[in-house]
């Protein structure tokens, strides 16, 4: 049961709302709050002894402030987010928060496996400056996460929290793919504004942008490997892994979309696919840390059980990353 400290902070949230970012409309306005852009979804920086290093976060966090991103993911996949307690999670959203742009939206993840467990973090994140959550698909017991189970969740969710809620779904990681007309359903929702989906299968993407046509519905591309075909059947933006490192190519991706410009986009797309599989699927985490460090910024370790890279990956990703003419 959730206690009575968090149920007064829900409806205290509900009530008043909060400050920067009213529900999952705009104030005063018919529209949604507008969440079209480009995203890093940044990592967490560990020192050698997997201690969260928050210095190293706000440095990166400055470094990434001079591209024109329309905000920041924190405390998704590449967050390392499963391996931080919930303290962590939290005090990692406060520090970014404090570091970043004013202007820029911070979109935490808030997702846990419980409906309970996710509402008190949803409310949590909130309240340490969050402006959306993302919200993962609970999987453990995902031979029983019907539709139904799906849709109570999410509403259940999307009900208790003070700011707006974007699903998330990445299958690749939590063996489940949110059904389209689970997605359907939940765009009606006030509150639910948005999905970031990771599938990579851009038919998906554009049916559930067909079939949400008329509720304002905004989704985002999960991978910088599939931008410009998403963009083609209609989504808004993009939470690219890739632009860790390669923050300018992307964000000159989408404007070559937005305007266009096809032709070139395409070419430039193609270039950015090999590097994206690397700093994905393929080498993870500690690939894109790799080449963080490569690249100006700081990666650093990962917490275990995750490991670095041997030789012979790193190789290989130095490849990926040299022959598309990035390093």
């Amino acid at each position: 049961m959730l206690g009575p400290r968090v149920w007064s902070s829900v409806r205290q949230g509900l009530s008043r709302g909060f400050s920067r970012n009213v529900g999952g409309r705009a104030s005063g306005e018919g529209r949604k709050v507008d969440i079209a852009g480009i995203y890093p979804p940044l990592t967490t920086p560990f020192t050698a002894t997997s201690e969260v290093d928050y210095g190293k976060l706000e440095e990166n966090l400055q470094k990434l402030g001079a591209f024109p991103f329309k905000g920041f993911v924190i405390q998704g996949s590449n967050g390392e987010f499963p391996f931080l307690t919930s303290s962590e999670r939290l005090e990692v959203v406060s520090r970014v928060r404090q570091a970043m742009p004013k202007d820029k939206l911070l979109v935490a993840g808030s997702g846990c496996e419980s409906t309970q467990a996710t509402v008190e973090m949803t409310v949590s994140m909130a309240q340490v400056g969050a402006d959306v959550a993302m919200v993962l698909t609970p999987c453990y017991y995902r031979g029983r996460m019907s539709s139904a189970a799906l849709i109570h969740h999410y509403t259940k969710v999307a009900d208790l929290s003070p700011i707006p809620v974007v699903l998330y779904n990445v299958p690749a990681n939590t063996g489940l793919d949110l059904p389209v007309d689970t997605v359907v359903t939940l765009s009606q929702h006030p509150n639910i504004i948005g999905i970031k989906d990771s599938g990579g299968d851009v038919t998906r993407i554009g049916l559930m942008i067909h079939k949400t046509r008329r509720q304002d519905f905004q989704v985002l591309a999960g991978s910088a490997g599939f931008l410009l075909a998403s963009y083609a059947v209609g989504a808004v933006g993009g939470v690219c892994a890739l632009a860790n490192v390669l923050g300018a190519q992307v964000c000159q991706l989408e404007r070559l979309c937005l305007t266009g410009q096809w032709e070139d986009a395409q070419k430039l797309q193609l270039r950015l696919i090999e590097p994206n599989t690397a700093v994905t699927r393929r080498f993870g985490i500690p690939g894109l840390k790799k080449a963080m460090d490569w690249l100006g910024y700081y990666g650093g370790p990962c917490r275990a059980p995750l490991q670095e890279l041997s030789p012979e990956e790193e190789e290989e990703l130095r490849l990926d990353f040299t022959n598309n003419g990035w390093l």
